[in-house]
């Protein structure tokens, strides 16, 4: 019978042009396409998601910055907490637990695909609307799971952001320079050598 219901709804929820509602069946967080978000900011997010379901506070995050990225649900675009109960319902048959959903414009928090109590919605009652920068969407997201998480006893750190990627890619591209350099100057003193052997 269960697998019954999988069957059936997993075209349904695929079939409605939700991004959100694919990525989140593997995933702990959907991020924009095309939003340009630092990747040391994304990485912030999800080992923040990591640390969080070890301390026992699973939840999934949706990051939403245009109406496109609702796919074709655009209907839904700057009603974040109506979004977050849909999404919560498309993605029930394989996740049933937290889900927070981050818009310009506010927050929106369910729990198997419902408004949870209002007790539960309190921590994000005094934080300010993340604004359309891309950046500051991510970074208020991971400032609203620490509020929902310390709302149920559980303290989280938000990891620092590490930039090895960049460093990596700088130092690589040093490395290619300061070889180009040696092979330059090891022909240039090749050159030097054979014109004075000729000239003997």
């Amino acid at each position: 019978m269960a697998a019954g219901i999988v069957a059936v709804t997993t075209p349904a929820a695929r079939a409605d042009g939700d991004p959100a509602s694919d990525y989140l069946l593997g995933q702990d967080n959907f991020l924009p396409f095309d939003a340009k978000i630092p990747a040391a900011k994304a990485k912030q997010l999800t080992d923040l998601l990591t640390n969080a379901a070890r301390a026992g506070f699973k939840i999934k995050v949706a990051v939403i910055k245009t109406r496109y990225d609702l796919g074709s649900i655009t209907v839904l675009y700057d009603k974040p907490q109506k979004y977050a109960e849909f999404l919560g319902a498309e993605i029930f048959f394989a996740y049933r637990g937290r889900l927070l959903v981050v818009m310009p414009n506010g927050y929106g928090y369910s729990v198997g695909g419902k408004r949870p109590p209002r007790r539960a919605l309190h921590p994000l009652a005094g934080l300010a609307p993340p604004g359309p920068s891309s950046t500051q969407l991510v970074s208020t997201a991971l400032t609203a799971v620490r509020r929902l998480a310390a709302g149920e006893g559980v303290r989280l750190d938000i990891p620092q952001a590490h930039r090895g990627g960049q460093r990596n890619r700088d130092r690589i591209i040093i490395i290619a320079i300061a070889l180009t350099l040696a092979a330059l100057i090891g022909s240039w003193m090749l050159v030097r050598r054979l014109r004075a052997a000729r000239r003997t």
